[in-house]
């Protein structure tokens, strides 16, 4: 088997035999910008594809072998090494580029771009803020500057996340910030940073750098997957997996009869030898393509370079539970009904001047739909008029239930709770199984 250090060393030694693309190539490339239709801001991603073409074009009729990604070094850092480590630390092992860009404001604070790190799955800046002589931070101060964007050619990438540590002497914030994926094209890379100035008075300070892309790293593993789990309404698709040095992202999308994310996204694990690889979360990805439920999720770098298996547990999602039988009415008080492998509980049915109200709790996870909640009373079928905001029921056993109470337009007593059905938690554990034997 192909380890990830052999492939290391394998495409190094390809892109040492490569020709580095001319000088003129941005401005070749931006010249085939230029002949790109204006289009409106919803349709950037087809004018981005467009110049991607012209790009790749260009490329292949002038013979030219841009080394947009290289690797270097022999050791994989996890994504709390590389947030926890100095810059200096990371390029004595070999990663990324130094950069050493800095901007001294107006009072005399000086902000340094210290280098940063690029893959597939996003870019790391590392950068420090240095008070003047004889000034210190506070916790107000530290929280007065941020780091907006990185903007070059083709690239427009919003900052995701970060982390930093205050010197000894509270002179010295040296930090880490993390962003969407930049351009290999760009030649040349802009971080913009704020300071809020007090009564809403915002000053920006952008610093440009050169971005030398060969001199940060492509992803080690870029392989599709396109599997699928069945749920009980819809499916969850995992379309691809692209594991770097900086993350492991994992792509999918939804199908759902109604065309809207699930209620519940649910949980996936990623195992690598069967080992759990530390998840960082994730969130939609609605405009991958135009009407697709897109998500994305992000995982730790993979622990090991000797790869048997990397496996997805998709553990649990959105379950819909019918319910085929009338729930009875006539005698409440906190009474339990088992429907499939769920509980409700009826707490209450009270008479008010409009009507009825029947209090429902549940599970924090179950969702009934109003549009399909009604009751049964003299003889018709009565639809839920408003409901409530949830609120905590403690059951004082260490769980706690959700309750909302349901209101009904009826001068008769309901009789039974007629419900379509319900969605919940459900646990499903089901393994897709990655393939290793195309890994780029």
């Amino acid at each position: 088997m192909t380890t990830i250090q052999e492939k290391l060393r394998k495409h190094k030694e390809s892109l040492s035999n490569s020709v580095q693309a001319p000088p003129e190539l941005e401005g070749r490339l931006r010249s085939a910008l230029e002949k790109v239709p204006t289009v409106r801001k919803k349709k950037h991603r087809i004018k981005a594809w467009a110049v991607s073409a012209a790009a790749v074009l260009i490329l292949m009729v002038g013979m030219y072998q841009y080394p947009a990604f290289a690797y270097y070094g022999s050791k994989l850092l996890g994504t709390g090494e590389l947030y926890s480590l100095n810059f200096s630390e990371l390029t004595e092992q070999g990663y990324g580029q130094p950069v050493d860009k800095s901007k001294t404001l107006p009072d005399g604070t000086v902000i340094t771009i210290t280098g940063v790190i690029a893959d597939d799955n996003g870019l790391l800046m590392y950068y420090s803020i240095q008070r003047p002589e004889g000034s210190v931070f506070d916790d107000n101060r530290i929280l007065r500057y941020h780091v907006d964007n990185i903007q070059g050619f083709l690239t427009d990438s919003s900052s995701k996340s970060g982390s930093g540590n205050l010197s000894e002497d509270e002179t010295l914030f040296e930090a880490v910030a993390k962003f969407e994926p930049v351009s290999p094209f760009s030649r040349t890379l802009t971080a913009t940073f704020s300071e809020w100035l007090g009564e809403g008075e915002l000053a920006s300070y952008p610093i440009s750098f050169k971005y030398e892309a060969n001199k940060a790293m492509k992803s080690i593993i870029k392989q599709d997957i396109s599997q699928a789990v069945r749920m009980d309404e819809g499916s969850i698709h995992f379309d691809s997996i692209t594991a770097s040095p900086t993350a492991t992202i994992v792509k999918g999308h939804f199908e759902m009869p109604d065309d809207e994310y699930p209620r519940h996204f649910g949980s996936t694990k990623l195992l690598v030898n069967g080992i759990e690889v530390k998840s960082w979360g994730g969130g939609s990805d609605r405009y991958i393509e135009e009407g697709v439920l897109g998500f994305i999720l992000e995982f730790d770098v993979l622990p090991t370079d000797q790869l048997e298996s990397i496996e997805l547990l998709y553990e649990r999602g959105e379950g819909f539970q019918k319910v085929d039988a009338p729930v009875p009415l006539d005698s409440p008080s906190d009474r339990s009904i088992k429907v499939g492998n769920e509980k409700l509980w009826i707490r209450s049915v009270t008479k008010t001047a409009a009507g009825y109200d029947v209090v429902i709790a549940r599970k924090q996870f179950t969702i009934l739909d109003s549009d399909q909640v009604f009751v049964r009373a003299g003889g018709k079928q009565v639809p839920v008029a408003s409901v409530s905001g949830s609120r905590p029921w403690d059951l004082n056993n260490g769980n706690i239930l959700w309750e909302n109470t349901y209101s009904f337009n009826t001068t008769d007593k309901p009789e039974s709770l007629l419900l379509d059905g319900f969605y919940y938690l459900k646990t499903y554990n089901e393994t897709v199984t990655i393939p290793l034997d195309n890994k780029k």
